[in-house]
């Protein structure tokens, strides 16, 4: 094991813990504790920047589909430097600068994570920027890449085109010369025209009638992060060959608890439809699922993201950077609708 000077447990750090379901003002605690050493095949990561997303908000009212046990501390992903390095971890050292998704833990100073799941971040860029790129810039560019046979020219649609996930899509997409209908409401659709995008508000009553004026054969792919009936809307807009692609579902209106809930109605129709395509009743159209994972896929985007940016080509927009003991401040702000981007804690 190696260590930096004086690091290890006699160092305290502060932590934010989630304590159970209800209002993130009375659910999240900021306290101080001893730093956690790095077991085996695991580091220590003094953090610079978390994430914050509505995946804390689903933990925090008990609807994520790997809903962890309260009391935990959460955090879906970091970026900071290596401060201790444990037993059997190879190709890391103290003061290498990396990103991690450990999908909760990194609302914390000090945060110890699987050394198989670390990717390298480089030196010069802001801490904020970076972090905003690990969970929500990988998702964007995997289903741009992955799921999709775009060319340039399409027209796409992008479902909360303003937020965390949606800015990114928005921005890549753009730059892949596509043609980006984007959903958000009135108050952010100048946000969404300045990345590029066609806005639309995303509670229009004939929501698919709005799409199909603005693109009458439909588009060749929908990315929809709100599930539910909304699925069989972005479905009825779909060109012949386009694609479906759900990446998260609403929470809106369940119990706590219902974890499973929410993501039935996309589980369902990805199946149903499934068979309808191997039947040959969808005119080429498909629905996927994705949900983003560590490993050498995810550091590759992760570094072609970190290439755009420093290019300039991509610019995360950063919501706000809080303190710690802020993160019930970014939680409330994402829980009543009033962001562009995605919120960063700053340790």
């Amino acid at each position: 094991m190696t260590a930096d000077a004086g690091i290890g447990t006699a160092l305290s750090g502060a932590k934010v813990t989630m304590t159970g379901s209800g209002n993130p003002e009375e659910r999240l605690v900021t306290a101080r504790e001893a730093a956690p050493s790095a077991g085996r095949g695991k580091v220590v990561v003094r953090v610079e920047a978390a994430g914050v997303s509505f995946a804390e908000v689903q933990m925090l009212q008990h609807l994520h589909p790997f809903p962890p046990k309260f009391p935990f501390v959460p955090g879906y992903d970091l970026v900071g430097r290596i401060t201790e390095v444990g037993e059997g971890v190879t190709g890391w050292r103290t003061g290498d600068r990396v990103a991690a998704m450990p999908r909760y833990g990194a609302w914390q100073e000090y945060a110890e994570t699987a050394a198989k799941d670390l990717a390298p971040v480089p030196g010069d860029l802001d801490a904020a920027e970076a972090v905003a790129l690990v969970t929500n810039g990988v998702t964007a560019y995997q289903m741009l890449d992955r799921l999709t046979g775009l060319v340039p020219g399409d027209t796409v649609l992008v479902h909360g085109a303003s937020g965390g996930v949606g800015s990114l899509l928005t921005q890549l997409a753009v730059h892949r010369r596509l043609r980006v209908i984007g959903t958000a409401s009135p108050a952010k659709h100048d946000a969404v025209r300045a990345l590029g995008a066609e806005p639309l508000d995303y509670r229009t009553p004939d929501l698919t009638a709005a799409v199909r004026e603005l693109a009458p054969h439909g588009v060749a792919a929908v990315f929809d992060h709100i599930g539910g009936r909304g699925l069989d809307a972005g479905w009825a807009m779909l060109a012949e060959g386009g694609t479906l692609v759900s990446f998260d579902s609403s929470v809106a209106g369940y119990r706590p608890g219902q974890w499973f809930r929410p993501h039935v109605p996309a589980l369902v129709r990805t199946g149903r439809r499934f068979l309808a395509r191997l039947l040959g009743l969808t005119g080429g159209r498909r629905m996927t699922m994705y949900y983003v994972k560590p490993g050498e896929a995810f550091n590759s985007a992760l570094g072609a993201l970190y290439g755009l940016l420093a290019e300039g080509v991509l610019k995360p927009e950063i919501a706000g950077r809080h303190p710690l003991d802020g993160a019930a401040t970014a939680l409330r702000e994402l829980l009543d609708g009033r962001s562009v981007g995605k919120h960063v804690l700053l340790p």
